[in-house]
Order: C-alpha cells, then sequence, then structure tokens
C-alpha cells in the first residue's frame, strides 16, 4: 500500500515542536509520548531491519514501528492479528450491533476523567445488556458481548461512546439450552435506553461520593455534592441515545465489520487532504445531514486540529477492547465450547503448529516483485545505519 501524501506524523515533526513551547505545561505526559512516538514511527530513530527475497535480488529497509495505540500507522497490522486470534470465537449465529452514546452534558465531565467515566460507561452498557437479556420477559439468556470506546465524532469532537458487538442469543440459565434471540430482532432499545441511564447516573453519583471526580472552568461548582446532583437531574428525564443496527450477514461479516472498529483511532492519515503552519485540511461526515453521504471538507487551525487529536489520547494501561459475560476471558473458551456443541456447530479447528521450515525471521507479507518469501538479512539499532546495500524507501504506511 503506497504512502499517503500526507500523514499525522508529517503534521507533528513540522508543527508540534512550536506547539508544545506555546501549550507548555498544559499537555501531560501520555500525549507529549504519543506525539513522540507518532513522530518517530517507521523512521531511522527506531531502528529497523533489512529484508531480502529468496528467490529475486530484491531488497528493501524497513524500519521499526512504534506500536503505540494512537499512531495511525500501526493499527492495521494490530487490527489484523487481533481479528485472527477473535476468529475461533465466532459462532453460527447473528450478530447485532448495539452503540451507547454519553450526553454532552456527561461528555463535558469525562473531559476531565477519562479514566473514571469511560470506565462506568463500559460497566454500565455491559451490565444493561446482559440484565434486559436475563429478564425471561425479554431472552432469559446469558449472552456476551465485545465492547470497543470510541471517544470522537468525524470533527474530532469529544463524543465517547460505545460500539458493542453482541451474539444473537446466549446459554439458558442452567447452561444446558441455547436460546435464540428471534430473527432480526435483539432487544428493544427504549428498554436499553432507560436502564443504561439509571446504571450510568448511580454509578456517577457513587463515583462522585468516593471522590473521584474532578471539575473545572465552569463546572468547578459541580464538587458540591447539592450541586451535582441538581447538574444530573434534568438528565433523568431525558432520552439517552442507544442504537442497534441491523444483524449482519454471517459469522465471517462480522469479523470485516470489528475489523473497522477496533483499532480505530480518531481519524486515519487518508482523510487529511492538506496542512501547513496555519490550517490543516480533512474530510469528515456530518451526520445531521439525512439525505447524501454528508461528506465534506472541514478547515481546522493546526493548533486546534493537534489539541483535538490529542484529546483522544487514552489514559496509560486502559483497555478500550473489553469482553463481558460468555466472551469475558476467565470462562470465554468453556462457554464458545459449550455454545458451539448446543448449536450442533463443528468446533473450531485449531491451527497446525509451524513447520519446521517456517523460519523466525520470514517476514509475513511476500516479495513486492515476485511474491517469493522475504527474509530478514540485517538488523539495526535506533541510530544506527545499515551495512547492507539496500535503496533506502520510506515504509508504506
Amino acid at each position: 500500500m503506497p504512502r499517503p501524501e500526507l500523514e499525522i506524523a508529517d503534521i507533528f515533526r513540522k508543527f508540534g515542536p512550536a506547539w508544545r513551547q506555546v501549550n507548555k505545561g498544559h499537555v501531560n505526559l501520555s500525549q507529549l509520548k504519543v506525539m513522540s512516538s507518532i513522530e518517530a514511527c517507521r523512521t531511522e530513530a527506531l531502528g529497523g531491519h533489512v529484508a531480502a527475497c529468496t528467490k529475486c535480488n530484491h531488497m528493501h529497509i524497513a524500519y521499526n514501528s512504534c506500536k503505540n495505540r494512537h499512531c495511525p500507522k500501526c493499527q492495521s497490522p494490530a487490527a489484523r492479528d487481533w481479528m485472527e486470534a477473535r476468529a475461533e470465537d465466532l459462532l453460527p449465529v447473528e450478530y447485532f450491533h448495539v452503540v451507547f452514546t454519553l450526553p454532552a452534558q456527561i461528555a463535558r465531565i469525562a473531559y476531565w476523567n477519562k479514566k473514571a467515566v469511560y470506565g462506568l460507561l463500559f460497566k454500565a452498557s455491559a451490565q444493561t445488556v446482559m440484565t434486559i437479556a436475563a429478564d425471561p420477559k425479554r431472552l432469559g439468556a446469558r449472552v456476551g458481548m465485545t465492547s470497543v470506546l470510541h471517544t470522537w465524532g468525524s470533527a474530532l469532537t469529544h463524543h465517547p461512546h460505545v460500539h458493542m458487538i453482541v451474539p444473537g442469543g446466549g446459554l439458558s440459565s442452567d447452561g444446558k439450552r441455547w436460546i435464540a434471540c428471534k430473527p432480526g430482532f435483539f432487544l428493544h432499545v427504549r428498554v436499553l435506553s432507560r436502564l443504561f441511564r439509571r446504571l450510568f447516573i448511580e454509578g456517577l453519583l457513587a463515583l462522585h461520593r468516593a471522590g473521584e471526580l474532578s471539575f473545572f472552568g465552569d463546572l468547578n461548582g459541580l464538587s458540591d455534592p447539592q450541586a451535582f446532583a441538581a447538574y444530573l437531574a434534568p438528565l433523568r428525564k431525558t432520552k439517552w441515545v442507544v442504537y442497534a443496527k441491523p444483524p449482519f450477514g454471517g459469522p465471517e461479516a462480522v469479523l470485516a465489520y470489528l475489523s473497522r472498529y477496533t483499532h480505530r483511532i480518531a481519524i486515519s492519515n487518508s482523510r487529511l487532504i492538506s496542512a501547513d503552519a496555519n490550517t490543516v485540511a480533512f474530510r469528515w461526515k456530518d451526520y445531521r445531514f439525512k439525505s447524501g453521504d454528508g461528506r465534506s471538507v472541514m478547515h481546522l487551525s493546526t493548533s486546534e486540529f493537534i489539541r483535538r487529536f490529542l484529546i483522544h489520547v487514552l489514559p496509560d494501561r486502559f483497555h478500550r477492547i473489553r469482553h463481558y459475560g460468555l466472551l469475558a476471558s476467565s470462562t470465554r473458551k468453556a462457554n464458545i465450547a459449550k455454545a458451539r456443541t448446543l448449536l450442533g456447530a463443528q468446533t473450531a479447528k485449531q491451527d497446525d503448529p509451524p513447520v519446521a521450515e517456517v523460519i523466525p525471521l520470514t517476514l509475513r507479507d511476500p516479495c513486492p516483485g515476485c511474491g517469493g518469501k522475504m527474509r530478514i538479512i540485517e538488523t539495526f539499532r535506533r541510530g544506527q545505519r545499515p551495512q547492507s546495500r539496500a535503496p533506502p524507501r520510506k515504509a508504506a504506511a
């Protein structure tokens, strides 16, 4: 895949130093590390290797990736590896996509309390689905789900929401039956919305009582319990957005769909159009337009573009992909095996052990010239130059 003409890394390298100087004292360490990682990704600064084809004379230099989860260039390989690991978990049933979104008033609190509020968003949304699904009047089954946190809108604004992928059914309470949902229908979104609202507000009040929330600017007064309760009171009556999309076409479609969500970041390099010291232009989608695709071009000051990108940096060690219910890590394999048995599905085939001819230094991608195997013939560390004669090139995005 050819390198995009413009990358986030280019913007950070050219305009990041001046931006950091102007915003000194207002940027946290995690954000600075993200900027540094993206700037260094796939450059000599991280070292790399020289690869040679086993069939033809093709050679090339590839620089190491930063592997930062906020880096646009590192997410495609990470998503591919993650999807391969999840393939054996798929069941031969319908899958549903449910989205839980926080109201703007709550998003303002989340802006300064990312770890606490994002964690509550995960917990409340998962508990909502599992509680409603377990109700005998609804589905009466123990279900599982994979949840992915996104914190952005198309314009890079702060818009926290969770994308949830749920199999259309679950195990009975005694674990002896698979209970399928109605074809094309999972759970009522209105019922989900109301319980989600109650659970989230209760959880937010608990965080406030525990002193785990901080408030700044015009929200500073919310440190007072009565003021905080009054702030939340109107939200108990408003409609909270829970959206359920139609079911997927099959397990394969689920994998393709998940790959577009699990490792997505706030903006990809492909959406960038131009950038200079004053302005960054990028493609975005305005969802307010009901007709047409709503796609247009947004222009932001370069300083504002960098600021918006960095507000989506997650707290250190915060997991943005989580599994609940039947798919919780501790019991996932046993639950999947039981569900497959009850559904009469064949057990997922385990990968064969690597054969002797597979050499650890063999690359996954074949030679771009002849399709032969590419072997690493030399590695070099940070700041070093390769000794093998290969035409230097910028690695593909």
